[in-house]
C-alpha cells in the first residue's frame, strides 16, 4: 500500500472530520481527554485548519480511498508543525504512517526541523516518531493523570 498526499479543500472537510473522529475516538475512550482529543472537535476545526493560508492540509489516500490526514503548520521558513496526523483504525499498522512522513519531508526540501505532540502513554506512536528520526525535546503537557502529551522534534 503506497499513500498519495493530495491537498485538502473545504468539500472535503467532512470526509476528513469523519475520518479524525474515527481515528481519534480509541483514544478518547482510553484517556478521556475532551478537551484536547481532536475526536472531541467541531468540523469548524477542520475547515480552519484546510483554509489557514499558514497551513497546507493533505488527504492521505491509498488505492483512491480517503483514509486519514495530515496537517503540515509552517511556523517559520524552515521550521514546520505536524498536527494532527491520522489514519482511519482498520489501515493502522501497515506503515503507512511512515510513509506519510516520508512524503511529506520530500514535499518540503527546505525544512530544518519536524515537531510534533503525541501520547506519550501510546508507545507505537512514540516508537514510529523515534524510529523517524524524531527525539523527544523534554516538554511534556500532562493532560490528566492517564494522559502526558510529548513534544518530539526531527533536525533534519
Amino acid at each position: 500500500m503506497e499513500p498519495k498526499l493530495v491537498i485538502a479543500t473545504k468539500a472535503d472537510a467532512q470526509a476528513i472530520f469523519d475520518i479524525q473522529v474515527a481515528a481519534f475516538t480509541p483514544l478518547l475512550q482510553k484517556y478521556k481527554d475532551y478537551e484536547t482529543n481532536p475526536a472531541n472537535e467541531k468540523i469548524d476545526r477542520v475547515i480552519t485548519r484546510i483554509i489557514d493560508p499558514n497551513r497546507k492540509f493533505y488527504k492521505i489516500i491509498v488505492n483512491q480511498t480517503l483514509i486519514g490526514g495530515i496537517c503540515i503548520y509552517s511556523k517559520e521558513e524552515t521550521r514546520f508543525w505536524i498536527s494532527p496526523m491520522f489514519i482511519l483504525p482498520s489501515y493502522q499498522g501497515n506503515g503507512l504512517a511512515q510513509k506519510t512522513l516520508q512524503l511529506i519531508e520530500q514535499m518540503y526540501p527546505q525544512a530544518k526541523s519536524w515537531e510534533l505532540l503525541t501520547v506519550l502513554e501510546e508507545k507505537r506512536n512514540c516508537y514510529l516518531y523515534e524510529k523517524m528520526g524524531y527525539t523527544k525535546i523534554g516538554l511534556h503537557k500532562k493532560i490528566n493523570d492517564n494522559l502526558t502529551l510529548v513534544y518530539y522534534k526531527r533536525v533534519v
